[in-house]
């Protein structure tokens, strides 16, 4: 066949498909210029999903009547001055994407300049340009997208419902106004919640006010900061506290030079941060901003400028794993501040006599985050002795009461207060100056036991103790070998093991921490997680999982009956822990109801 060269309108289409497959791209594209064009206010407005209709108003800087005629011609942008490709320091950098909008649906732009005594406005229809014509506009430009791809009719086919595009719209434009809110953002139009979000101070308190407006009002009581910068990469935003999850990664937002990406190494990097402290199925809520000198990363590597590549990729998803680690570790005993709404919530349905499945009398559990690995009780008769700061009380006592002896006052102004009896042999009650704080005693220990075996770790290897008596565990013979494989590791962490014969193993030395408790339970647990966790990411990572399947295993049982002293000590060593508001896990270790909201709980005000 004979090459031919293609029409241009052709061409505009062909590109069209690359960079607007969908309304909420298109929308993407206008926002992103308005914003370049210095736009401290930005009104979107929608109609059928954005099929019908994308109007995008704003306060920029406008165009003058020669650039407005350059703007809608492929190739031709304001983003580059210097022609330099590796170095974008604007959103918006394709010369192709107005022509490309053009030549798929009418555009119509009118735009002003601050100088301009009155506007010029345009309108390019199937790829045709029109003239440019004076016209009354306001300051800034005003862009109107109609009928959406009329203009090829099978891209039309591969839309979604216009409530999904909708939402697709939404989703971009409440993620640009995160990474931006210094700017307004409204949104208006048919399917979507309405939005209209003021402009914010400069800085950390307007950024996080903004937070508030996108990831709900609760997320500022339980957000950290996080600053941190190495070899000329800053990281900077707020991260959730690890109880305060969702269920899908809807809520995390991160930024590449206030560019919104979903990036695959970022995603990975926070992943890895709080793979420690979230359960495998939930995810973190958060906002990250990766600044760089532009010419360290490539933000043309895909067409919608979702994903960015960075030069050095080990140096930033190493700094966004050790400040999001530290940043988390830095919280000490923080929970998330809904867990006590949630508990006062799930006594007003019993209150009432609501909630399904029951009567009036039926107690519902409150929902921690909806977590599926909770863990049943186990009989007191299986408790395993205490370890550490509780091993000097290793006998089973019974509840403390109450009104047995008053607290020390010094304990109520603690944070987690002074504790004051034991319920179901299972949780703490401890009260404080203007509340009460319910402790789940196996989830609290198993974290402190967990976050001493990694600090022993860390420091000078896990102490560990040898057998008296050398264990021998008989196990499948396919765990056997995975154990035996995995036994230099498994040193390190204190358990020394050797083959002894086909299907078992020999255990020598034990860490310290644990060495009085159930052996076998701890080996054959460690072989479920090696086979779990197989030979995926990294060393640290795997060894990080086997400490918390041993430290899980020799905790402090539900069952277990405390003494006034271990509660009190439980509680400090929690104060002073990394981490201790949640366990293994990701559950929550305790929740604390104010007195305020007790007293309404029962009418007092």
């Amino acid at each position: 066949m004979t090459v031919r060269r293609l029409d241009p309108v052709l061409v505009d289409r062909i590109a069209a498909g690359e960079v607007i497959e969908r309304p909420a791209a298109a929308a993407k594209e206008l926002v992103e210029n308005a914003l370049d064009a210095g736009a401290r206010s930005i009104a979107v407005t929608i109609a059928a999903g954005g099929r019908e209709l994308i109007r995008v108003v704003d306060d920029g800087a406008g165009m003058t009547p020669e650039d407005l005629a350059l703007s809608v011609e492929r190739h031709a942008t304001s983003k580059l001055p210097d022609g330099d490709l590796f170095a974008i320091r604007s959103l918006g950098f394709r010369g192709e994407a107005l022509p490309s909008i053009g030549s798929v649906a009418r555009l119509s732009i009118t735009t002003r300049r601050r100088e301009a005594a009155q506007g010029v406005a345009l309108v390019v229809e199937a790829g045709v340009k029109g003239p440019v014509r004076p016209a009354a506009a306001a300051l800034g430009t005003r862009i109107e997208v109609s009928d959406l791809f009329i203009f090829t009719p099978a891209r039309l086919k591969f839309l979604k419902s216009d409530r999904a595009e909708a939402q697709a719209v939404s989703d971009m434009l409440r993620r640009l106004a995160i990474a931006h809110p210094e700017v307004r953002f409204s949104l208006e139009g048919e399917h979507v919640s309405a939005f209209d979000w003021p402009t914010e101070p400069i800085g950390a308190e307007g950024r996080l006010r903004r937070l508030g407006r996108a990831l709900g009002r609760d997320f500022p009581e339980n957000a950290l900061p996080v600053e941190a910068e190495r070899e000329g990469v800053r990281l900077s935003g707020f991260a959730g506290l690890p109880t305060f999850h969702r269920g899908t990664s809807a809520g995390v937002h991160m930024a590449v030079n206030g560019r919104p990406v979903r990036d695959k190494l970022l995603l990975s990097a926070v992943r890895g941060a709080y793979a420690d402290v979230v359960p495998s199925d939930r995810h973190p809520v958060l906002y990250l901003d990766v600044l760089c000198d532009p010419a360290a990363v490539d933000v043309n590597v895909h067409p919608a400028k979702s994903e960015v590549r960075f030069r050095d990729p080990a140096l930033v998803r190493g700094l966004v794993v050790s400040s999001l680690k530290a940043t988390l570790a830095s919280a000490g005993h923080r929970a998330t501040s809904t867990g006590g709404a949630r508990t006062l919530e799930a006594f007003r349905a019993v209150f009432s006599g609501g909630g399904s499945g029951g009567g009036a009398g039926s107690i519902q559990r409150p929902n921690f985050g909806s977590v599926a690995d909770w863990r049943m009780p186990e009989p007191a008769a299986r408790a395993e002795p205490l370890q550490s700061g509780f091993s000097d009380f290793a006998m089973p006592s019974a509840d403390a009461r109450a009104h047995l002896a008053e607290p020390a006052q010094d304990a109520l102004d603690r944070p987690l207060g002074a504790a004051r009896a034991q319920v179901h042999g299972t949780y703490l009650i401890a009260q404080t100056r203007d509340g009460m704080v319910i402790v789940d005693q196996h989830a609290a220990h198993e974290r402190l036991v967990y976050e001493r075996l990694k600090a022993e770790r860390e420091k000078s290897g896990i102490a560990r103790q040898p057998l008296l008596l050398p264990e021998v565990v008989e196990l499948d013979p396919v765990d056997a070998d995975r154990l035996n494989a995995a036994a230099p590791d498994l040193a390190s962490l204190g358990l020394v093991i050797e083959s002894f014969g086909p299907g078992a193993v020999l255990v020598r030395e034990a860490p310290a921490a644990i060495a009085g408790g159930n052996l076998q339970g701890v080996v054959r647990d460690v072989a479920d997680a090696l086979a779990e966790h197989g030979d995926a990411g990294s060393l640290e990572r795997r060894l990080d999982h086997v400490l918390a399947t041993m430290a899980c295993h020799n905790s402090v049982r539900a069952g277990r009956r405390l003494r006034p002293e271990e509660m009190d000590a439980l509680l400090r060593e929690m104060e002073a822990t990394p981490n201790s508001g949640q366990c293994n896990h990701g559950r929550p270790t305790y929740v604390e109801l104010k007195l305020a909201d007790i007293e309404k709980l029962f009418g007092r005000r």
